[in-house]
């Protein structure tokens, strides 16, 4: 046996030096000719085979010594390198193309801590890369990745899988259709829609990177962060999953679900560690009530605070507020909604109109329910201004002020210490056009307006009142103009894109 084996050694190196390229050697226990193809070998009991530094084992195989290949079956294992070895239970190898081709229930590719799992691989010598086609599951660390097909280049750790593509581990899992996927660095790259779920948080995203490592995700197309409630969308997110914090670029949305809460802007920022975002750029928050009616508010930044469902709990507006609704409008240095209480404060300098009415105060607190506005306060430094005519106004100040609405339309109103009030007295003729009768002016400690069809209906005095009636043209030139008057008509705003406008 050993005789002929030399003898073998002797023609194949005769061979090699005739076609130029270099041949397999190999070892086994035992081996014969194909009696039907002469330049067949089978060799069978602990083959051993090697091939410009590869190294292959099996239990048997086919040596065509004329065309140079190797088929070998069971208990196949290659060894490429140190740190690279693959495992399977049939294998074609080409010695002229350096393609080695393995087959078996579950072929096992090992390159230092990657370890990709196939029915079928090919693995090309020649540029050290690695295909299936018929599903392959590769794990590397922590981290599983699966997909139809896909290829394992060894040089730079680069896998590129397709179709039904599933990246996971032990805090997220990442599906899409295109994934490349460095092992080495653990970046992963996506160009096709993909989705990300970590924890309570689900990203959206049709182009961008992420890192299972760092959990730091960049998304650079239909951008989408969905955490409990809140939603939101962008251009471009730059998110950390460790410190669960993104930055939004871009045609920002932020979306509260359950509370039909909406903010927008161009930048945008959300922080679910300290339950917080914010929106910035032409900024934009807008909530819409039980009957489907919305309010607008803008500012230069607005935050929205969450809870731990992540669903918004308050919204603040820093500078240059104005908000807009059918059938309000306001303007201030700053706002606060709380959502729990439907409450809307306007802080800063407000002003607030409904219908001909303009109301100022140093503080403004709305209140909503089902039906719409229910109650105002107006504390410190009350000013309300109705519009008359041109040079017109009825007027009304004092310390604090209360407005109660029955169904969204006004009822009465309290003026609380140092009321004062001037009132243009009108009739209407049986055509309903409307004339001047005269003025009622006067000061109590306080006063109740009643309101009939959103308009001042009667008026009472309450503690030492001292009120007189003046002809139109008699009227004292210091009550035309009550004290701390100011007319901001040009400044509110008659639609929501108005709001803008400061």
């Amino acid at each position: 046996m050993l005789r002929r084996l030399v003898c073998l050694s002797f023609m194949l190196a005769f061979a090699a030096a005739s076609w130029g390229q270099k041949l397999i050697t190999y070892e086994s226990g035992m081996g014969s000719r194909d009696p039907e193809d002469a330049d067949i070998w089978i060799l069978y009991k602990g083959v051993r085979a090697e091939h410009e530094g590869m190294v292959l084992f099996a239990d048997s195989a086919l040596l065509n010594i004329n065309q140079n290949n190797f088929t070998a079956y069971d208990h196949v294992k290659i060894q490429l390198s140190d740190t690279t070895t693959i495992y399977g239970d049939n294998l074609f190898y080409d010695a002229e193309t350096r393609v080695v081709d393995i087959y078996g229930d579950t072929v096992t590719f090992i390159d230092g801590g990657t370890v990709l799992k196939a029915a079928h691989l090919a693995f090309d010598r020649n540029s050290n890369i690695a295909n299936y086609d018929t599903w392959g599951h590769t794990t590397s660390g922590d981290q599983s990745l699966k997909s139809r097909e896909g290829y394992y280049y060894s040089d730079t750790k680069m896998m590129e899988i397709f179709r039904k593509v599933e990246l996971s581990d032990s805090s997220m899992v990442l599906y899409t259709d295109t994934l490349y996927y460095n092992t080495d660095t653990k970046l992963a790259t996506f160009v096709s829609a993909t989705n990300i779920y970590s924890d309570s948080t689900h990203i959206y995203s049709e182009s961008g990177t992420y890192n299972t490592d760092t959990r730091y995700a960049v998304s650079r197309a239909a951008s989408h962060i969905q955490s409990g409630a809140r939603v939101l969308t962008c251009d471009s997110l730059y998110y950390d999953g460790l410190v669960r914090h993104g930055d939004a670029y871009g045609h920002v949305v932020i979306v509260d679900t359950v509370n039909q809460i909406t903010c927008s802007g161009a930048i945008g920022v959300t922080d679910q560690h300290y339950n917080y975002s914010y929106v910035t750029d032409s900024a934009l928050v807008y909530l819409i009530d039980d009957n489907g009616d919305s309010l607008f508010m803008h500012a230069d930044t607005v935050f929205a605070y969450n809870d731990t469902n992540n669903q918004f709990t308050s919204i603040q507006s820093y500078y240059h507020a104005k908000v807009y609704r059918f059938d309000l409008q306001g303007m201030c240095d700053s706002a606060h909604y709380s959502v729990a209480d439907s409450l809307l404060t306007l802080f800063g300098k407000p002003v607030l109109w409904y219908e001909n009415y303009q109301c100022m105060a140093d503080t403004i607190v709305l209140r909503h329910d089902t039906t719409g506005l229910s109650r105002v306060w107006m504390r410190h430094n009350l000013f309300i201004a109705e519009w008359v005519d041109s040079t017109k106004f009825n007027q009304l100040k004092g310390r604090n002020g209360v407005l109660y609405f029955s169904e969204g339309e006004p009822s009465y109103g309290d003026v609380l210490g140092n009321a004062q009030m001037v009132y243009y007295i009108t009739e209407e003729d049986s055509v309903g056009n409307a004339s001047l009768m005269g003025v009622n002016a006067g000061i109590s400690s306080d006063m109740r307006i009643y309101f009939q069809n959103r308009k001042l209906h009667r008026l009472l005095s309450y503690v030492n009142p001292d009120m007189h009636t003046y002809p139109v043209d008699k009227l004292p030139e210091e009550l035309q103009r009550l004290h701390g008057f100011q007319w901001f008509h040009d400044r509110r705003p008659k639609t929501r894109h108005d709001i803008f406008i400061w």
